[in-house]
């Protein structure tokens, strides 16, 4: 039985950028999944949020996170330019679908180390090892998963759907993004990624 999560509040930026589904996913949806069975209230949200101009939001607001979590991420990423960049859009990606960036950090760290050009033994790819079925099913061959901010624009706002589908309940979410609903071991190795490297104080 899953353990309840962390809850956290929807915004309506998150309404508006997931479509306000509330439907549930079918449960053959998971990344391993390489045919058709994919979501259509998911799969219409992929094509609004890629077809939709991102505004930029205000970095400097936040310099005190970024600093810290920039020394945090020198341990995988060494380049203080190519550290800087991923930050600003992991932050900004995070945020305008409505999730945390600490949580976005502590998932690409157990997903693919912060590895924009890591490939799981199911085919998964980039930061977020997001499934290529995605770019196959919105028929947009030209996206590239290996581009970090492509990458994480998919993986924020499929697990910012995944949350809106579970009213918050983020260890089902991430369950969901994992493809291991009903399980708990992956959301506790992202959970405890998170408190360990991820999570500042507010």
């Amino acid at each position: 039985m899953p353990v309840a999560g962390p809850r956290l509040p929807r915004t309506a930026l998150l309404s508006l950028a997931i479509l306000g589904s509330a439907l549930l996913m079918a449960d053959s949806l998971a990344r391993a999944d390489t045919g058709p069975g994919y979501s259509a209230p998911l799969h219409q949200t992929l094509e609004s949020v890629l077809d939709t101009p991102r505004p930029a939001i205000d970095l400097w607001a936040d310099l005190q996170w970024r600093s810290t979590m920039a020394t945090r991420l020198s341990r995988y990423i060494e380049d203080p330019a190519r550290r800087s960049h991923l930050l600003d859009n992991i932050q900004q990606e995070a945020r305008l679908a409505g999730l945390a960036p600490g949580i976005v950090m502590a998932l690409i760290q157990v997903e693919s180390a912060f590895r924009s050009n890591a490939v799981s033994s199911a085919g998964a790819q980039g930061l977020m090892q997001v499934m290529p079925f995605w770019v196959e099913a919105l028929g947009r061959p030209e996206d590239d998963l290996f581009d970090p901010l492509l990458n994480l624009r998919y993986g924020c706002t499929i697990l910012a759907h995944y949350l809106d589908v579970e009213d918050g309940d983020l260890t089902r979410a991430l369950a969901r993004y994992n493809g291991s609903r009903g399980e708990t071991w992956y959301p506790e190795r992202v959970m405890r990624a998170w408190r360990q490297h991820w999570w500042q104080p507010p």
